[in-house]
Formats: C-alpha cells, sequence, structure tokens
C-alpha cells in the first residue's frame, strides 16, 4: 500500500481541521474496526491486513507535495479549504495512537473488533479510511482462501489470480492475504519476492499453440525445464494430451527427470481427472499429480470432490470482480476509553483486541476454522520487529 497521508476521503481532513479548530485534536477516542456480517453467506472470516495497516501508520506523514495538494482545495465561496496555519499543524503529523489488533490469520465473527486504535481523535479520523482500505480487503480475501482450503480437504491449493486483480498492488496485497488463509503457493512473483512465498507456474495454452503440434510444444517445454514439467493438456483434445505428457514422461525419466504432472484447465474436470489419473498410473507415472484450474472457488471444489475427482492441486483466483464481494467491515467510535475492554495488548504486546474475548466455547466452531489459517505473530506498533516479513507460527 502506498504509504500517502492523503490515502482517505476527504471528509477526514474536513473533520480533522474541524478538531483542530474547535480544540478538539486531542481528545481521546477509541475506533474498532469490525464487521456486521460474514461475508460470502458464511459465519467466519480470516483476519488479515495487520502488517501493511502498521507499516502505513509507522511512515505515515504529510510531504510537502501532499500538502501543496490540500492548500489547492477551495470551499464554495472560492477561499481555501483549510487555512495555512492547520496546514503547518500537519507537516508535524505523527502517528502515536495504541494500536490493538488480534493477529493475521485468528478467525474472527460478527461484531468482534479485528483491530483498535486509542487516542487523539485527529489521529483516528485521519487513518479510518486507509485502515478500513486494507483490513476490509484482505480479510475479505483471507477468508474466501480459507474457505476454497478448507473444501480442498488437504489438496494444495495455488493463487492464480494476478491477471484479474484490482490492479497492482490488488494483486499484491490479495496474494499476500491468499497466503494468509492457507494457500500453499502463487503464481505472483513479486509476492513470492516481497512476502517469501512459494511461487509456481509452468506454461499456458498460447505456449502449445506456438508450435505444429501439441507433442512438439511438450518436448520442448520439458527440454527447457526438465525439472519443472507439469503440462497443460486440455488446449485441444484433453485425453490425447494426456497420452503425449505421458510420452514425454517417459523421455525424461529415460534422462534421469520425472513428470511433475499435468493439469486440466477446462471441460468435465472430475471425469477428466479420474480417466488421466487411470492412464498415469497405467502408464507407471503414479507419482504424477493432477492440477485443475479455471475458476475455482470453495463450491465448484466440494462439487469435484463430491464426483470422486483426482485433482490434487488446485488453482484458483481470489481478486477477481465477479467471485469477491465486499466484507462490508465498519468502525465505531468511542470519545472515551473502552469500558468493555477486558485485556488489552498496550505497550506490553499481550492479549487480545478490545472487547475479543479469547473463548472457544463462545464461538464452537472457532477451532475447527482456526486450522485453515496461517497465523502471524501478534503486532503491537511500539514493539514491532524491524522485519515483517510473515512468518508461520
Amino acid at each position: 500500500m502506498p504509504p500517502s497521508a492523503l490515502l482517505t476521503d476527504l471528509y477526514q481532513l474536513t473533520m480533522a481541521f474541524a478538531y483542530w479548530k474547535s480544540g478538539k485534536e486531542t481528545d481521546e477516542a477509541v475506533f474498532h474496526l469490525f464487521f456486521r456480517n460474514a461475508p460470502f453467506g458464511g459465519g467466519y472470516a480470516i483476519a488479515a491486513g495487520l502488517e501493511d495497516a502498521i507499516r502505513y501508520l509507522e511512515t505515515l506523514r504529510f510531504e510537502p507535495d501532499d500538502l501543496g495538494y490540500l492548500a489547492s482545495l477551495r470551499g464554495n465561496d472560492g477561499a481555501p479549504l483549510f487555512p495555512a496555519d492547520f496546514l503547518e499543524h500537519l507537516k508535524d503529523f505523527r502517528f502515536t495512537c495504541d494500536v490493538d489488533a488480534v493477529p493475521e490469520g485468528t478467525v474472527v465473527f460478527a461484531q468482534e473488533p479485528l483491530l483498535r486504535v486509542r487516542g487523539p481523535i485527529l489521529q483516528g479520523q485521519v487513518v479510518e479510511t486507509a485502515l478500513l482500505n486494507v483490513v476490509n480487503f484482505q480479510t475479505l480475501i483471507a477468508t474466501k482462501a480459507a474457505r476454497v482450503v478448507y473444501a480442498a480437504k488437504g489438496d494444495a491449493v495455488a493463487d492464480f489470480g494476478l491477471r484479474r486483480a484490482q490492479g497492482p498492488d490488488g494483486g499484491l496485497s490479495a496474494a499476500r492475504a491468499a497466503y494468509i488463509g492457507g494457500i500453499e503457493s502463487t503464481s505472483n512473483v513479486l509476492a513470492g519476492a516481497r512476502y517469501g512465498m512459494p511461487v509456481k507456474g509452468t506454461h499456458a495454452h498460447s505456449w502449445v499453440m506456438s508450435f505444429d503440434s501439441e507433442l512438439e510444444s511438450f518436448e520442448a517445454y520439458a527440454a527447457a525445464l526438465p525439472n519443472n514439467a507439469l503440462l497443460l493438456v486440455d488446449t485441444y483434445d484433453t485425453l490425447q494430451g494426456v497420452r503425449n505428457a505421458i510420452a514425454v514422461a517417459a523421455r525424461l525419466r529415460q534422462r534421469g527427470h520425472e513428470l511433475i504432472g499435468i493439469r486440466l484447465d477446462s471441460g468435465d474436470l472430475a471425469w477428466l481427472s479420474i480417466e488421466a489419473r487411470r492412464m498415469l498410473d497405467e502408464a507407471g507415472f503414479a507419482g504424477a499429480v493432477i492440477a485443475a484450474s479455471n475458476d475455482l472457488d470453495e463450491h465448484l471444489i466440494t462439487s469435484l470432490k463430491d464426483q470422486g475427482a483426482q485433482d490434487q492441486s488446485l488453482g484458483c483466483r481470489y481478486a477477481s470482480r465477479d467471485r469477491i464481494r465486499p466484507a462490508g467491515a465498519r468502525r465505531r467510535l468511542q470519545t472515551r476509553r473502552d469500558p468493555t475492554c477486558r485485556r488489552g495488548v498496550g505497550a506490553q504486546g499481550q492479549g487480545v483486541g478490545a472487547g475479543v474475548e479469547d473463548d472457544d466455547a463462545r464461538h464452537p466452531q472457532r477451532a475447527a476454522f482456526q486450522r485453515a489459517g496461517r497465523g502471524s505473530r501478534r503486532h503491537d506498533l511500539r514493539r514491532a520487529p524491524a522485519d515483517r516479513r510473515r512468518s508461520d507460527d
């Protein structure tokens, strides 16, 4: 996420000015970020986005260009919207609020705070929009990924969503959030480099179509990358594609390499996987995996499982707008310390967010779904380590 103070709604800044003008800018307030209804018609969500949110808060500054833009804004009388003395005040803006949050990868439920900001009301108001943007989107993607991983019942799930993501940043944050949700790898090379995620990928239909025959394309790919040969077999006739893959697999074995497997991207994925599994096993390639892709979600994956599909690896997209709907994250403001807070993170980084009870008995489904997510270290803004690359606990 670009660390810009202008990543906000204008009304956050007009309220900030009004707080400053009326002498209320240092009044203590508490903002809670939560959702009213779980996404996808489900009963839970997977918290994500905290690391990016903390990075934003730590680096938040109003740069000269930001202040110059704000100085150019006008009210309906043509006068500057923000006076020069307020912009001078913003020049020294630093975020000093306390931030409490549940760890990324935590299963959360409706009306439970994912994140709490406590401190001067002006600061909490300025950061509200950016925090909603980051946590809402990444929690949405992590939740979708967890639902897919749960439906896959142990099969490997990979993120193929970059090409359909909502812009470069959307593709990057979606890959990270999907990894928190439980996927095993991504096609997104930048996400792999930035977050330490495993990257996977072989070839597309266009590779096959660039050769005179499918068999020739398979042979050329296997010759170039004998240690990364997972062949896409459905460009023309899928079962003939499997036969061609088996022929290439035999030649690879003669040269001391093994075919990773094949990928199915169209047609009756359940039936084709069953037939492909039989053909591979009979040819002596029982270790070759069968990967499936093509807009798979948790519902399609459940259907494939019910039909006895033999797919062992699943490629899914998480940032495609035809699959994702907003999670409906909200913020709640209290203008005093939260009296319901039982266990605050505070300076020592202990406990969980305000009003969030660490009680599986309250939500018996929490423990079952917790295993689907990948947890990361709990964050406290004042104690966060310099290297925040996500790591599994």
